[in-house]
C-alpha cells in the first residue's frame, strides 16, 4: 500500500499540475515559463544540483505553519547537507505565530497556510524597509479529516455533515446523516470526539473556508484562523490534533495528510457531488490546486482556491502554504541565505521531495513565477 501511495503521488507531478488558462499575473519576473531570466533553459532536477549555496552563511531563523513542518524538515536536511556552515532553523508553531514573528523582524521568512491580510501587509512595511511582505506559494496538499472509530475502516462524509460534526450538531457515529452516506457500513453509537486547533492556524482557516463555501447553511461561522464553533476539544498544532485522533476512540480531526500517514490514521473520503467520493491524496489535491488563480499583484502570488469543485477526482479540502518574505528591505545578513534556501525549495528537486511525504507540488506555471520573484528579492 505504501508503494502504491507513493506511485500515485508521483503521478500527480506528471499529469495534474496544469494551471487554469484563466490565471493572470502582473509579476516581478518574466512570463516565459520555459526559461530563466537570462533566457537560458531551466536546469534539470538533480537532488543536490538544485541546491546553490551562493553567498549563504550563518544562521537563518524562520517559523510558522505546522502543516508544512514535515516538508521543511526534509528541505532543511537536504540543504544543510550541501551548504556547510549554514544553519536553517524553522520553528513549527502556527501560521499566526509565524506572521507575528515576521512582522516583528525576528525571522527571515514565515510559513503561513493563508495569505497575508491587508492589515498584516501594512504592518510588514515597518520591517521591510522600502518594501512589504509578499506571499510565495511553496507547499500544496490536502487537509485530511482523520478519524478513529473502532471497527470502521472506510468513511464517506460530505461538507454539510462535516460541518454539523464540528459544529456540535451531530454527536454519535451512527447518526442517520452519516449512515446515509455509508450504506453497508456498520457504524457504532460511539460518541463523536471532534478535535480542532487551539492556536491561530492557517489550516483552520482553510478548513473553515471549505465549510463556509461548500456547506454555508450548516456552517454559520466566518472563515478564520481562530476556531469559532462550539464544543469539541482543542489541541496545539497539526501534530497535536493528529496525536489526539490516534489515541481517542470516536475521534475526528483535521491536519495535513503527512501527519495521517506518519501516524497510520485513516482519512475521510469526501462526497463532493462527483461520481464517487474523493480520497485525500496528493494526486487528488493537485487536481483541485491546479485550478487556482493568482489573486495577488506584483510580486505577491497569493492564490484563490476553489473549495466547491465537483471535478472528478478533485479533493477540494486543500491548503497552500506560503513562505512570507519581504520583496524589498530584507536584512543584509540573512538575504543571501533566504534566497539560496527558497531557490532550492522552489526548484524541481525541492518540489519533488513533497511527493514523498503526502504533499502536492505547486503547479508548474505558478512555481515558475515563484522562482522569478525569488531572484528579485532585495
Amino acid at each position: 500500500m505504501k508503494l502504491q501511495r507513493k506511485n500515485m503521488l508521483r503521478a500527480s507531478a506528471l499529469g495534474a499540475l496544469v494551471v487554469s488558462g484563466a490565471l493572470v499575473l502582473t509579476a516581478c519576473g518574466s512570463d516565459d515559463n520555459t526559461k530563466t531570466a537570462d533566457g537560458t533553459a531551466k536546469p534539470s532536477a538533480a537532488a543536490a544540483g538544485d541546491i546553490k549555496c551562493d553567498d549563504a552563511k550563518g544562521k537563518l531563523l524562520a517559523s510558522g505553519s505546522s502543516a508544512q513542518k514535515n516538508a521543511v524538515e526534509l528541505w532543511v536536511k537536504n540543504y544543510m547537507a550541501v551548504c556547510s556552515g549554514v544553519e536553517v532553523n524553522y520553528k513549527s508553531s502556527s501560521s499566526g505565530e509565524g506572521i507575528v514573528a515576521f512582522n516583528q523582524g525576528s525571522v527571515g521568512f514565515a510559513g503561513s497556510d493563508s495569505a497575508l491580510k491587508p492589515e498584516q501587509v501594512e504592518e510588514s512595511k515597518k520591517v521591510c524597509t522600502g518594501g512589504q511582505g509578499v506571499n510565495l506559494p511553496m507547499v500544496g496538499g490536502p487537509v485530511a479529516l482523520g478519524f478513529n472509530v473502532a471497527g470502521v475502516d472506510k468513511l464517506n462524509l460530505d461538507a454539510a455533515t462535516v460541518a454539523n460534526i464540528f459544529n456540535d450538531k451531530i454527536k454519535k457515529w451512527d447518526d442517520e446523516a452519516i449512515k446515509k452516506l455509508n450504506p453497508g457500513v456498520t457504524l457504532p453509537s460511539t460518541a463523536i470526539q471532534a478535535f480542532h486547533r487551539s492556536d491561530d492556524s492557517g489550516t483552520t482557516e482553510n478548513v473553515t473556508k471549505y465549510l463556509k463555501a461548500a456547506a454555508p447553511d450548516a456552517w454559520p461561522h466566518e472563515a478564520a484562523k481562530k476556531w469559532a464553533a462550539p464544543g469539541g476539544q482543542a489541541a496545539s498544532g497539526s501534530a497535536g490534533v493528529a496525536a489526539q485522533v490516534k489515541q481517542v476512540d470516536g475521534a475526528i480531526g483535521y491536519f495535513e495528510l503527512s501527519f495521517a500517514g506518519s501516524q497510520g490514521i485513516k482519512t475521510v473520503d469526501l462526497n463532493t457531488g462527483a461520481a464517487a467520493p474523493v480520497k485525500a491524496t496528493g494526486e487528488n489535491a493537485s487536481k483541485a490546486i491546479a485550478a487556482a488563480k493568482i489573486a495577488g499583484t506584483g510580486c505577491d502570488l497569493a492564490l484563490k482556491l476553489d473549495y466547491t469543485t465537483k471535478a472528478e477526482g478533485a479533493y477540494p479540502l486543500v491548503l497552500v502554504t506560503y513562505e512570507v518574505v519581504c520583496d524589498k528591505g530584507n536584512k543584509a545578513e540573512t538575504l543571501p541565505t533566504v534566497k539560496s534556501f527558497l531557490n532550492y525549495t522552489a526548484s524541481d528537486s525541492g518540489q519533488k521531495v513533497l511527493l514523498e511525504n503526502g504533499y502536492a507540488p505547486i503547479p508548474a506555471e505558478i512555481n515558475a513565477k515563484v522562482r522569478e520573484v525569488i531572484k528579485t528579492l532585495g
